[in-house]
């Protein structure tokens, strides 16, 4: 009969998304809304979700500057939602450090926020500099990495509240510590400089998407910017999760966009005196999924 289903004929009906709101993308179990601007989420209907919610990554300071630390990352595992608007804010990166001598430090990322919770803004990077000018990293999502000196020891670096903390800034390296990620604090810049790791828990609601940092098919948030470099030591790397590279006698490198990803810190040429400005960092997302 016209209507009816044969024995053993499967009916795939198709799914439909019981939400508005973001880039709408499923792989056959979950939907996901993903934001990467301010916004609205909507259930059709009363709504089981879980999400992640990523701030801002912090800027990082110039002239051996410390590295922005990551965008704090709040997950949610089983959210029950009502049938009406949530509003989304995804938080900007924080300012670039200055290449101005004792005044260099970068800004806080900005907060995330959804539905009653908040991702806190990574931590700033310390600026640098000469003659003890140098300044601490920030606390935030994840610390800043603090500003690198002549000798002795740098500024502390910053701690972290949802992620981990940043490094102090070396002395002897003239390095500026890294900026914490979310699983991993930055180093400090007389061991490196290199900024932590952030996670990659979440790598196959970026796969899906195509979000976050693809290291070698693994996708990666909230990673800690490195920590600019003076000439008696290399510049840190970049934190897995969209952190910055540190500049060496160059410019400190941007976080990844809608990473939450901390920037890289700024250098500064020993031989010629030249200054160099830190970056801004990554701005922040949130995935929202739920079983198709």
């Amino acid at each position: 009969m016209i209507g009816n289903l044969l024995p053993g004929v499967i009916d795939f009906k198709p799914r439909v998304a019981l939400a508005t709101g973001g880039t709408i993308t499923n792989d056959g179990t979950h939907f996901y809304h993903t934001f990467t601007g301010n916004g609205t989420f909507t259930p059709l209907q009363s709504l089981t979700v879980e999400y992640i919610l990523i701030a801002g990554g912090g800027g990082s300071g110039g002239v051996r500057g410390g590295g922005g630390g990551a965008g704090g990352l709040v997950y949610n595992s089983s959210a029950s939602l009502a049938a009406t608007g949530f509003a989304v804010t995804i938080g900007g990166g924080g300012a670039a450090g200055s290449n101005v001598d004792g005044s260099a430090s970068g800004g806080i990322g900005t907060n995330s926020t959804f539905n009653s919770q908040t991702a806190n803004g990574g931590g700033l990077g310390g600026g640098g500099g000469t003659s003890g000018q140098q300044d601490p990293g920030g606390n935030g999502g994840s610390g800043g990495g603090g500003g690198g000196a002549d000798s002795g020891t740098g500024a502390a670096g910053g701690t972290g509240s949802q992620g981990s903390n940043g490094g102090v800034g070396g002395g002897t390296t003239r390095t500026g510590g890294g900026g914490g990620g979310n699983t991993v604090a930055g180093a400090a810049g007389n061991t490196s400089g290199n900024g932590g790791n952030g996670t990659d828990s979440y790598s196959s609601w970026g796969v899906v998407t195509s979000t976050g940092q693809d290291v070698s098919g693994t996708r990666w948030y909230a990673g800690g910017g490195g920590g600019g470099g003076g000439n008696a030591g290399v510049a840190g790397t970049a934190g897995n999760g969209g952190g910055g590279a540190g500049g060496y006698q160059a410019a400190g490198n941007v976080g990844t966009v809608n990473t939450g990803g901390g920037a890289g810190g700024g250098a500064r040429n020993e031989s010629t005196g030249a200054l160099f400005a830190g970056a801004a960092g990554g701005s922040g997302i949130l995935i929202v999924r739920y079983l198709a």
